[in-house]
């Protein structure tokens, strides 16, 4: 008999000392909003960061709901949803898509984005110019673009008089349309050719792609463009085929393949993010934080790469492996 009282009273003190446990473990919900190398960078950063904070699976101080939509914007409508009705004390979302649709969802859980434009950018600021009030976290502006696309003339000696450089870009994304404006008064100033192509999705990009290389170019360039980051792979394969080389402004797509780029750092980018986050989890309050740009950007190159194309790369560029 008193071995079984023994045992119950074992068994009452493992489930309270498991549910008082429990009420330390805050959860929080990270959305992808598609499968890619680049932005997963990113991902490790903002948990790297709440790690170095006191917040991780490890330390029994943190469960992450992590969902991936896989580039379908219905999913991703529905991942965000799930995460509202779990309660969850945040959500982080990467990268612009997952950003939008999250706030659109929500106005009191707390968005910390990354690998996003500014509010204004992604059009999703009010009437008096206010972006969300629940929105916080890292983005970027459209300015390193002009550096990124201005590196291709130092770099490309043309075919004939005028350089030609070769870009798709996703009509429905609103930074990818202000992108390619910001690039067409660029390239006039620069005296460049720019030929542009419009894409849907990602199934698009390959067909898209090969047609763009028909017109001659002499260079391609990835701009940030969420169907880009999908689909590099595919774009990248199609260059080298027809011999020719791809620049880009997001030093994260270097290392897949990409001549140079003047980007952010996607590992810090997530990394800044994740620590607005952890001092939203430690205070509990959103009193002093707020959206911020993103701090880190570096000029990176693609040794073999810019081997394979006899391209010499200026001084002041990082080898990235």
């Amino acid at each position: 008999m008193l071995k079984k009282y023994v045992g119950f009273m074992i068994m009452i003190f493992i489930f309270f000392g498991c549910t008082n446990n429990n009420k330390n473990i805050t959860t929080i919900g990270f959305v992808d909003a598609f499968e890619d190398n680049t932005i997963e960078q990113a991902k490790t950063g903002f948990l790297d960061a709440l790690k170095k904070n006191g917040f991780s699976k490890d330390q029994k101080t943190l469960n992450v709901i992590y969902r991936n939509a896989q580039g379908n914007i219905p999913t991703l409508t529905q991942i965000v949803k799930y995460f509202i009705a779990q309660n969850v004390k945040l959500i982080a979302t990467n990268p612009s898509l997952s950003t939008i649709t999250a706030i659109q969802n929500t106005k009191s859980i707390p968005v910390f984005m990354m690998v996003s434009p500014t509010p204004t950018l992604m059009k999703v600021i009010d009437d008096k110019g206010n972006a969300p009030k629940n929105l916080f976290g890292v983005s970027e502006e459209l300015n390193y673009i002009d550096t990124s696309f201005s590196l291709i003339p130092k770099m490309i000696k043309p075919k004939s008089a005028q350089l030609k450089v070769g870009m798709i870009y996703n009509q429905s994304e609103p930074q990818s349309v202000d992108a390619l404006n910001r690039i067409k008064l660029l390239a006039t100033q620069l005296n460049i050719n720019l030929v542009f192509l419009p894409v849907n999705n990602s199934a698009d990009v390959q067909l898209v792609t090969q047609s763009l290389l028909t017109k001659n170019i002499d260079a391609f360039f990835a701009n940030p463009d969420n169907t880009v980051f999908a689909s590099f792979e595919t774009i990248i394969k199609s260059c080298n085929n027809a011999k020719v080389p791809v620049f880009t402004s997001e030093a994260g797509l270097v290392a897949r393949g990409a001549v140079a780029a003047y980007g952010a750092d996607m590992y810090q980018w997530g990394y800044q993010s994740g620590e607005q986050a952890a001092q939203f989890l430690k205070t509990n309050s959103t009193e002093t934080i707020h959206w911020e740009m993103v701090k880190i950007r570096k000029r990176v190159f693609n040794a073999k790469v810019a081997q394979q194309f006899n391209i010499i790369v200026p001084q002041g560029f990082e080898e990235i492996k």
